[in-house]
C-alpha cells in the first residue's frame, strides 16, 4: 500500500531507548539533565496545549521539565518512552488527582480537565478528539503513553499466583514479588478489512456509536490463527458473507485500550447480508459514488469513519484506487 505509514499513530521514528531500560544509573544520569521532559496522563487523556509558537491551531503534547509540580502528584514512578534529542523523555501518570470537571460518558468524552500547576492554557483532552491534530511524534509519544499506563493500571497483580507485582525495566515490565513471574506489556491484534465486490465496499455499525456512523468490519485474531483466517471468520460472524483473497496493507497502533489495528483488504465471493445482532447493528453494501458523497458531506445516511482511524485511511486511499 503505497500510503501504508501515514496513518495516525502511525511511527515516527522515536528513539525507543530500549538499552536504557534496564541501565538504572544511566537513566537517572539522564533524568538529571535538564532537557529530560514528562508528559503527563490523567485516566488516559495526555496533557495538551495550543500551538501557538507555530501560528497554527493545532495541539501539542505538553512536554514538562521534570522537575515540574504537576509531575510531582504522580501516583507511581515514571514510564521511559524513549529519547528526542538525545534527552529522555517519560510518562507521568497524576490520574489519582480529582478535578472539577469530570469526566463524561459516551462514544468520545468532550469534557476538559485544567490542573491547578498546569502552564497557562494546558488541559488534558481526550484523545480520540485529536487524532488530526498532534504531529507524528506528537502522536506516538501519546499513543504509547495511553498504552502502558492504561496496562500498568489493570496489571499490577500476579497473573500466575495473584500477588501484586513490581514495577521494572523503567515501567516496561512487572516482576511478581512472590513467585517471579514476569509480565510484559500486552498488544492485541485486530484485523480491520475493507471488503469489496465489484465498485462496492461493505460497511457496519455497532450499537453505540454516533447516529449514522459506519466503518469497516474489525474483530480480534483468535489464538492459533492466521491474519486471513481472521478476516474470513469475522465477516462470516458479522455479516454471513464469505471472503475469499485477503491480503494485508497496513497496520495503526490503537491505545484503546492497546489493540494494533492490522489493516486488510478482502474480495467478497458472496453478496447476500445476514447480520449477528449480538456483534453489530446493521451492515450495508456501499458503492464508491455513495461513500465519495458521505466523505464530501451529501449522504445523509452515512457517518464514515473519523479521519485519523485506520478505517478513514483505508476507505479513502479505496477511493483514491491507491490500496495496492
Amino acid at each position: 500500500m503505497r500510503q501504508a505509514e501515514e496513518v495516525t499513530f502511525g511511527g515516527s521514528g522515536l528513539d525507543r531507548a530500549a538499552e536504557l531500560r534496564g541501565d538504572i544509573p544511566g537513566l537517572a544520569a539522564l533524568m538529571q539533565r535538564p532537557g529530560a521532559r514528562g508528559v503527563a496522563f490523567w485516566r488516559g487523556k495526555p496533557l495538551i496545549a495550543d500551538d501557538a509558537a507555530r501560528g497554527e491551531t493545532c495541539a501539542g503534547l505538553l512536554r514538562l521539565p521534570l522537575d515540574h509540580p504537576l509531575l510531582g502528584a504522580a501516583r507511581a514512578r515514571p514510564v521511559l518512552l524513549g529519547r528526542e534529542d538525545g534527552e529522555v523523555v517519560l510518562a507521568y501518570d497524576i490520574s489519582a488527582w480529582e478535578p472539577d470537571a469530570p469526566q463524561e460518558e459516551g462514544f468520545v468524552d468532550p469534557s476538559v480537565q485544567v490542573h491547578p500547576d498546569a502552564p497557562a492554557g494546558a488541559r488534558f483532552v481526550e484523545l480520540r478528539t485529536l487524532l488530526m491534530a498532534l504531529t507524528p511524534r506528537d502522536a506516538e509519544l501519546a499513543a504509547t503513553a495511553k498504552a502502558i499506563l492504561g496496562w500498568h493500571d489493570t496489571h499490577g497483580f500476579c497473573s500466575r499466583c495473584g500477588v501484586a507485582s513490581d514495577v521494572t525495566q523503567a515501567g516496561w515490565q512487572r516482576v511478581c514479588r512472590s513467585c517471579g513471574g514476569q509480565h510484559f506489556p500486552r498488544t492485541d491484534p485486530v484485523v480491520i478489512m475493507l471488503i469489496t465486490r465489484g465498485n462496492a465496499c461493505l460497511l457496519g455499525r455497532s450499537p453505540g456509536w454516533p447516529e449514522g456512523m459506519y466503518s469497516c468490519l474489525a474483530g480480534f485474531i483468535e489464538p492459533g490463527e492466521t491474519v486471513e483466517a481472521a478476516v474470513r471468520r469475522e465477516v462470516m460472524e458479522e455479516t454471513g458473507v464469505e471472503v475469499g483473497r485477503v491480503a494485508l496493507l497496513t497496520s495503526q497502533p490503537w491505545p484503546w485500550p492497546s489493540s494494533l489495528m492490522l489493516g486488510c483488504s478482502g474480495e467478497a465471493l458472496s453478496e447476500e447480508i445476514t447480520i449477528d445482532p449480538v456483534e453489530i447493528e446493521h451492515a450495508q453494501w456501499v458503492s464508491r459514488e455513495r461513500l465519495a458523497d458521505a466523505f464530501a458531506g451529501l449522504e445523509p445516511g452515512i457517518l464514515p469513519a473519523r479521519r485519523g482511524s485506520i478505517a478513514n485511511h483505508l476507505l479513502r486511499n479505496w477511493l483514491a484506487d491507491r490500496l495496492d
